[in-house]
Order: structure tokens, then sequence, then C-alpha cells
């Protein structure tokens, strides 16, 4: 007899399912072939969504069969950094989908405000990305609240961005903007992945448009970025073989406080900095300050940088990398297709530097 087409194998496991088929996904890298289905509400009986696969087509697929494997519709999600901003905006839209999120914050009154905008669906998290004792009592909560069904997916949006000229940059600020930008989501990452893999979960990383185009004096925030995007690509990899999705958001100019808080920090910084070179960078940080406060001016709403979290963890194939805001996606079209010595040209002319001495 001759093997069972694609479309025999699709009618057969159709038969089995008393709903309607939203997806059919074919894994042909394995022995099994997966159906989705999503089964209507008005079957009490079932859950909101069911996976099940055959694995020898010409017999009947069996409670023996079921297998689970992760749901377009994730059950929870941690999002670290949800305060404000980016992190907020991604806990009220996924909250709005009816998926559990457990909101990580650092401190409790930041938590409270947030949740009294859905109090159903949203739990605040204490969560200190650069603390060990910090992350391990957040993913004990998360833990009991998920219980077996694991963790369905993890957004590492804590962020701080550090600026200023590199020359006299303390090398402590270089490390604290990679504690938390970097090693504060690998550590996260590594403490939640016993529960995302129960749950054959997904990873979405914050990334910036930054980490491909770096410009100067925000070179810490540049580099910690860049890292994370080799970081994201890096683990997608190392977890392909447990099915779980890592996908990259690379905003652009978003209106969040992040920009303000960072200013205010690079102006108490260099207040307190006793070095000779520090005051011939007047004129470039004039400059780097009057570029941040245009690009506060025409960002876009965080929602919709949520709106790519959104799909990075529902949708039945998420991208790897997500660019948003059309300056995010004019910068990587131009470092695809100038040469360095052009787009540090452009840059000079954009950021109207001084001539050179």
């Amino acid at each position: 007899m001759p093997a069972p087409s694609r479309y025999q194998y699709f009618l057969l496991l159709r038969q089995q399912v008393s709903g309607h088929p939203r997806l059919l996904e074919y894994d042909f890298s394995r022995t099994y072939y997966y159906v989705r289905v999503d089964l209507r509400r008005r079957n009490l009986q079932t859950p909101r969504s069911a996976t099940l696969c055959a694995s020898n087509v010409g017999e009947p697929a069996s409670p023996t069969h079921f297998k689970s494997v992760m749901h377009n519709h994730p059950n929870s999600v941690l999002i670290t950094g949800a305060s404000t901003g980016i992190g907020a905006a991604c806990a009220l839209r996924l909250a709005a989908r009816g998926i559990a999120v457990f909101a990580g914050v650092r401190n409790a009154a930041d938590g409270a405000a947030l949740q009294a905008r859905n109090a159903a669906l949203i739990t605040p998290v204490l969560i200190d990305v650069t603390d060990a004792a910090s992350i391990a009592a957040a993913v004990e909560t998360v833990t009991l609240r998920t219980g077996t069904h694991g963790l369905g997916g993890l957004v590492n949006n804590a962020g701080i961005a550090v600026g200023g000229p590199l020359e006299v940059l303390p090398l402590s600020e270089l490390r604290r903007q990679f504690d938390v930008n970097v090693f504060g989501a690998l550590a996260v990452t590594q403490a939640c992945l016993p529960l995302l893999r129960t749950a054959r979960g997904r990873i979405v990383n914050m990334g910036s448009i930054a980490g491909r185009v770096a410009l100067p004096f925000i070179a810490p925030y540049s580099m910690s970025k860049s890292a994370l995007k080799a970081m994201t690509h890096a683990l997608r990899l190392e977890l392909d073989a447990w099915g779980i999705n890592v996908s990259l958001v690379e905003p652009g100019a978003i209106a969040t406080p992040i920009w303000k808080k960072s200013t205010t920090d690079a102006d108490a910084l260099q207040a307190t900095l006793r070095h000779d070179a520090l005051s011939l960078y007047t004129e470039h940080l004039e400059c780097i300050r009057r570029v941040i406060a245009e690009a506060e001016q025409h960002a876009i709403a965080a929602d919709t940088v949520a709106r790519a979290v959104e799909h990075a963890l529902t949708a039945a194939r998420p991208k790897t990398q997500y660019l948003v805001g059309t300056d995010a996606k004019v910068r990587a079209a131009i470092a695809a297709v100038l040469p360095q010595f052009l787009q540090d040209s452009l840059h000079r002319w954009f950021l109207k530097f001084p001539r050179r001495h």
C-alpha cells in the first residue's frame, strides 16, 4: 500500500477531533505529525486548546497518542521591567488577551499600580535581575502559581541605558550596564528554563536598533544590546531541540521613561567626574542631548512594541527578529547597504558634530 499523502494525514487527524482545526503543522524531522486545534468553548468538557499527534497513520488516534506541545496561546508569561514603558504595555496587552501575566517590578508600589488596571490576570512579582536571590524568589512564586503547567513565555525587558564618552566612562558603569541588560537577562532565562521546557514556552528578548547601529556617547547601551542580540541567536539554536522559540525585538525611538532617566543619570555622573578630557566633549554631548530630545518628540507608543511581543509569543510561526518603528527599519536598511565610512559620515552630518580640529 502506498504511503498516505500529506492531505490524507490531515484528514485522518481531523476525524479524531470534534472541532475546527486552525493550524496544521507538519514536523518532518520527526516520526510524528502534529495538528494544533482550537476547540469551540461550547464543549465545556474540553480545554480551550488541545494538541494531538498520531504515531501510526493507519490506526485511529488514541489517548496514548496525545502529546503536550506549546500552544499558540500561552497560559502564563513572566515579564521583567514591567513597571513602566514597554514592559507595562506588554503586560496590559497580554492580559487583555486572557494570558496570566507575572509582572516583574522592583518595588511594590509600581506593581500595585499595574495590577489595579487588570487585577484578574496581572500578578506583580518583585524581581531585581542583578540579584540571584531575588530571581530565585520570583521564579519560586511563578512555580507555585503555574503548578505543573509550566511557563508559557518569558519577556526579558528589564534594561537601563548608560551614556557618556568612553574615554572617561568608569568601568563600573559599563559593568552595571551589562549586569542589567545582558547578564540579568541570561540569569532570569536560566532560572526559568525548567518551567519553559515543561510548557514548551517561548522567550522574547528586548533588544534595540542600537544593537545593530551604534551611536556615539551611548556606546555602553549599544554594546549591551549587540551582546543581547548575539545571545538570542545562540540561545535559539541551543533550545531548538525542545521547541522553545527565542525571538529578538528591536525597537527604534519609543515613548518610554528610559531615555529621560538615562540623560538625568548621565548628567549626574558627569558632574562627579574629575577628568581633564571631559571638557573636550562638551559640544558633542550637547548634540547628543538635542538628538535625544528630538527623538522623544517623534517616538511611537510603547504598545506598538507590545504588539510585536504578542506576535512572538502567540503566532504559529514567530519571527526570529522584529524591527519596530520606521526609524529602526530605515537605520537597519542604511546599515545593510552603505559601507561603514559612509555611515560614519552620515552620522556626523545628522548629529551635527563639530568639525575636526
